[in-house]
């Protein structure tokens, strides 16, 4: 029995072994197995769009739309309604935390500081706000204006926070919801009580319900197999 020798270094040439598809493996199919690990990966320790703007997108659309409903005829909304939203803020606030730490545990160094860093930073300028607003409070603001701060500031907050997290984690999209919550913030300032409840109910929680659904087709369009990611200079994401 005769065995074939490697024509460029006259070296035996080690036979195919059974079973072994490595040598006939198609580069695409390589290629395409690379991506699903790389997705994986990067899906197991970024926060999902899908669901931090899912999450704020309810609790604005549920809570200001509490708020509008009971204010509609006296302008001033009912103190359960400021409860439930209060709750849906809460519960959005403490939910990004959560998913922005968890996350990002199984990293280390700078990654893992970034994201728990920023998921605690949603607590403190929320507790930040809180006393700011009982400061105006005691120093005898105007409901009417107590209203349009509390609504502007909080809103002013998730944008820039939004923003920030675009650019820690490279998602365009989280930014750009980031910028149209600041322009939810000066639409709803000048709407005028109490339609600055439903301005920031249809334009804040429905955008961030709209970008839900946006990050859902960027997600699925990525994952097909016809998809094809570029890779120029840091990369660039389907």
């Amino acid at each position: 029995m005769t065995m074939a020798t490697d024509p460029t270094s006259g070296t035996p040439a080690e036979p195919a072994r059974p079973g072994d598809d490595s040598a006939g493996l198609d580069p695409a199919e390589t290629l395409r197995l690379i991506r699903e690990q790389q997705e994986a990966a990067r899906d197991a320790t970024e926060p999902d769009g899908r669901l931090l703007f899912g999450a704020w997108g309810l609790a604005w659309l549920i809570g200001y739309l509490a708020m509008w409903t009971t204010a509609r005829e006296t302008g001033s909304p009912e103190p359960w309604s400021g409860w439930v939203f209060a709750g849906c803020i809460v519960g959005a606030t403490v939910f990004t935390i959560v998913h922005s730490v968890t996350r990002t545990a199984g990293l280390r160094g700078d990654s893992a500081r970034i994201g728990a860093l920023y998921g605690w930073t949603w607590f403190l300028a929320f507790t930040a706000l809180g006393v700011m607003l009982g400061a105006m409070g005691a120093a005898g603001a105007s409901p009417q204006v107590m209203a349009i701060a509390a609504n502007g500031f909080a809103c002013v907050i998730v944008g820039l926070m939004y923003i920030a997290g675009g650019l820690l984690f490279e998602e365009i999209r989280m930014a750009a919801v980031g910028g149209w919550m600041l322009v939810a913030a000066v639409l709803a300032a000048f709407a005028g009580m109490p339609n600055t409840y439903l301005v920031m109910a249809v334009a804040g929680g429905g955008g961030f319900l709209a970008m839900a659904v946006v990050e859902q087709v960027f997600r699925s369009r990525r994952r097909s197999p016809g998809s094809v990611v570029r890779a120029e200079g840091g990369g660039q994401r389907a």
